[in-house]
């Protein structure tokens, strides 16, 4: 978001313009807290803000909602069922939600899903699971020390902070084996924000951090590189930070961040081939499995573009189904949509 876009939210922020209701959230630096711009809160200072389109972003983002404006509960109440599911979330936001938990609360999971999925655009499980990366990779977004970032997270005790980050990066804090040690950060971009984790030579992840079952597939990484990924900064991800500010501005088609791809020989003849198709174009499924010289192999090519793990980079946004429709994407089809649309303007 440019300078310009974020002086009009501040200047609607002050004037608690109701006209900017659901066109933006502010996230309040000093508070922890989100806000709908017509919060009667005391208005932050403009360094104090930042500014999100939707409320997943500002959850991801680590800011839990205000507690007088309400933003999730905007334009209309929610439902008791909706409200005691917030409320649970934030006396446990770590906590992985599993179809028990709904049974211990008489409530129904499939209601749940819809009455989240239609007030908020996602189901209960992704609020749940954007509450807790947002907490859990605080640390990786701002760059913290340990203790800092556990007390920020609302974690009394280390041994808490320890257990839920070692959930999500597989090794406790205290216990990094500094011979094997992967890098993670949280990365900005127009599309929500990424996850990039790299050594010092080469890139070995990168995804929006909503994607369903992000943490398994850290999880997968870190035992099969038999690694602790903690939070920090390495010269391939500074690297893909640059070019993917680059890449959304739109002076950039190709990246050059070295890579680590990890996978099967076909695999990676997939994703080779995925990174010829041009900026701009598209190819199908069975595209791809003529170019490999395997032409009924386009199921398994399907597999391989759903295993990638560095999106944007190896553009399996890029491939869609024969018929010219809008397959699958782990970030979502709506940013499928928007990464095709965008890399054709350009």
């Amino acid at each position: 978001m440019d300078e310009e876009r974020k002086m009009e939210f501040y200047a609607a922020l002050i004037e608690k313009n109701s006209d900017y209701e659901g066109v933006f959230y502010v996230g309040v630096k000093t508070t922890g807290v989100f806000c709908r711009p017509t919060c009667p809160a005391r208005k932050p200072k403009f360094e104090n803000c930042e500014f999100y389109e939707n409320a997943q972003q500002a959850l991801l983002a680590s800011f839990r909602p205000c507690r007088r404006c309400r933003p999730l509960s905007h334009p209309n109440q929610v439902s008791d069922l909706v409200r005691m599911l917030v409320e649970a979330v934030e006396s446990n936001p770590e906590k992985r939600w599993r179809t028990a938990d709904f049974r211990a609360l008489s409530i129904d999971e499939s209601t749940a899903r819809r009455q989240f999925k239609k007030r908020f655009g996602m189901t209960f499980v992704e609020y749940a699971r954007a509450r807790r990366m947002g907490l859990a990779l605080k640390g990786i977004r701002s760059g913290e020390t340990i203790i800092d970032t556990q007390l920020a997270s609302g974690y009394d005790s280390s041994s808490g902070f320890r257990d839920a980050f070692s959930r999500i990066m597989g090794a406790p804090p205290t216990r990094l084996d500094d011979s094997r040690i992967l890098k993670a950060a949280w990365l900005d971009t127009k599309l929500g924000p990424m996850v990039a984790i790299a050594d010092d030579s080469e890139l070995y992840l990168l995804e929006f951090v909503d994607r369903r079952g992000l943490e398994r597939e850290i999880e997968r990484l870190r035992k099969r590189q038999k690694a602790a990924i903690i939070p920090g900064e390495t010269e391939p991800i500074r690297s893909i930070e640059l070019e993917l500010a680059q890449y959304f501005d739109g002076s950039l088609t190709e990246f050059k961040t070295p890579l680590h791809l990890v996978g099967s020989s076909f695999q990676r003849g997939v994703w080779e081939e995925l990174c010829r198709i041009p900026s701009g174009e598209t190819r199908s499924y069975a595209d791809i499995a003529n170019a490999l010289g395997r032409p009924t192999a386009y199921r398994a090519v399907a597999q391989a573009n759903g295993a990638n793990q560095l999106a944007l980079v190896i553009p399996c946004h890029r491939v869609i189904n024969s018929d010219g429709s809008l397959s699958g994407y782990g970030g979502g089809v709506a940013r499928k949509e928007w990464l095709l649309n965008h890399e054709k303007r350009g």
